[in-house]
């Protein structure tokens, strides 16, 4: 099991910047991705960010240039700055956490995903 817990949303004019923190109750040393979703049309959640365990990252479209990943495996915490916020950034922003994990007997892997409650980020314009 993994507790998540977000922090940092708030209201934001148009072109400010929040960053928002993830803390975990596990080690994100061993957690394979840590990433923020938030909601999207026909989607359940859409990706925002993500970074895996060796530090890589990935980016929505949308938020590349403007968002930054980054993890202090020291603290279990992973953080999402934001900046240039448009109001189309307005949204539950969701944490997650990926842990692929090798099967005890047998062959193959089992997939595990956690989440937080989200923190609300509202860009006015």
């Amino acid at each position: 099991q993994v507790q998540l817990v977000e922090s940092g949303g708030g209201l934001v004019q148009a072109g400010g910047s929040l960053r928002l923190s993830c803390a975990s109750s596990r080690s994100i040393f061993s957690i394979n991705y840590m990433g923020w979703y938030r909601p999207a049309p026909g989607k359940q959640r859409e990706l925002v960010a993500r970074i895996r365990s060796g530090g890589s990252t990935n980016y929505a479209d949308s938020v590349k240039g403007r968002f930054t990943i980054s993890r202090d495996n020291a603290k279990n915490t992973v953080y999402l700055q934001m900046n240039s916020l448009k109001p189309e950034d307005t949204a539950v922003y969701y944490c997650n956490a990926h842990i692929i994990s090798r099967r005890p007997a047998g062959p193959g892997f089992d997939e595990y995903d956690y989440w937080g409650q989200g923190t609300q980020v509202t860009v006015s314009s």
